[in-house]
């Protein structure tokens, strides 16, 4: 979990490392909340177990590429009036 938290870190304009650091440093519900730039209970400050959305998201991104690479065909929708795409069935 450490490059998901580095990543918000970061993109919160602050040092990934460190944050990592902090809270590795935590117990129970004790993180980093980014929108606020503390350090806190997130449970207690309303953000909803982040290691249980981070996990299921992962999960099901990585079900969905497992489904996508024993698959025969791929049904997508085409915006836009560009080229038709060779092998593509209209």
């Amino acid at each position: 979990m450490r490059n998901p938290l580095c990543q918000i870190a970061n993109n919160a304009g602050i040092d990934g490392d460190l944050v990592f650091e902090k809270v590795s440093e935590g117990k129970g519900g004790f993180g980093f909340n980014a929108a606020t730039g503390k350090y806190e209970d997130l449970t207690k400050a309303g953000i909803i177990d982040p290691a249980l959305v981070s996990t299921t998201s992962l999960r099901n991104a990585a079900s969905v590429a497992g489904l996508m690479l024993t698959t025969n065909v791929i049904i997508t929708e085409l915006e836009g009036d560009d080229e038709p795409v060779n092998g593509a069935v209209n």
